[in-house]
């Protein structure tokens, strides 16, 4: 399948996981017990009240676990909850907060608030390109993982499909998964890449042929094709590729400077 667009002008493969500030947000999830909204200290704020740095950057991470603990329960929130639960009555912030708790999902954990109510302004929370794999997690278990199967999927785009093992290890190690050291959201890789996500028909993992020393390589799985395509992914790359520069446009700028490193 070609592509639309020139290779040169797609990120490598931190586009999608976004830029430096929203891996550390995620990271402050992941490194949670649970998500649960329980630690949220936020007051409420005086009216036209601009929010300091630390303040909002707290509200996203709370409203963040909120949403993931709703994710993992199926549950519908709503403004009215989060607004009562999460930012304690911040109606003002509210906009702001939402819209960069749900970029913040989209990037790091693949998952997508969606509206399904404008006017009670009701919300589900869903996984990105139809990606079934967080349904496995056994007993609710563990951190939403659809994001880092679309990034996995993308890096193998970009290589040709297969892709050599490499160069994922590399992708995933300069976003801070590295391969012997358990991450707080992905936990080990190499145990998720070639033992669960192979198990669960999502990728192929196979040693190129004839090569010796043995070199392996991923292509994408039946499971994968099933679910979602190459155009949709990479759509989606691109469109949060565009949101993040929106949302974080000074931390996206030198996320793409470092991309462009060898």
């Amino acid at each position: 399948m070609s592509l639309s667009k020139p290779e040169e002008d797609l990120q490598d493969p931190g586009e999608a996981q976004g830029p430096v500030e929203v891996q550390r947000l995620g990271a402050e999830v992941g490194e949670a017990e649970s998500p649960s909204a329980s630690s949220a200290t936020v007051s409420s704020s005086a009216p036209g009240e601009a929010l300091p740095q630390e303040v909002l950057r707290e509200m996203i991470t709370n409203l963040m676990k909120f949403l993931l603990l709703k994710y993992s329960a199926k549950e519908l929130t709503s403004q009215a909850e989060m607004l009562k639960k999460v930012l304690k009555d911040n109606q003002e912030h509210f906009p702001v907060v939402f819209r960069q708790a749900s970029e913040c999902l989209q990037l790091v954990f693949g998952v997508e608030a969606r509206e399904v109510d404008p006017r009670e302004h009701t919300y589900t929370t869903v996984p990105v390109l139809g990606l079934t794999c967080d349904e496995m997690l056994s007993g609710g278990q563990g951190l939403p993982k659809a994001g880092l199967l679309v990034l996995v999927l993308r890096v193998i785009m970009r290589n040709g499909d297969p892709a050599p093992e490499e160069a994922v290890w590399g992708a995933l190690s300069r976003m801070g998964v590295c391969v012997g050291r358990e991450h707080s959201i992905s936990g080990e890789p190499r145990e998720l890449l070639t033992q669960v996500w192979v198990q669960e028909g999502y990728l192929e993992y196979q040693q190129v042929p004839d090569s010796a020393p043995a070199h392996y390589e991923f292509l994408w799985g039946p499971r994968a094709y099933a679910e979602t395509s190459k155009q949709q992914v990479m759509e989606f790359v691109l469109r949060v590729r565009q949101r993040a520069l929106r949302t974080f446009p000074l931390q996206s700028a030198e996320a793409e400077r470092d991309e462009e490193g060898p």
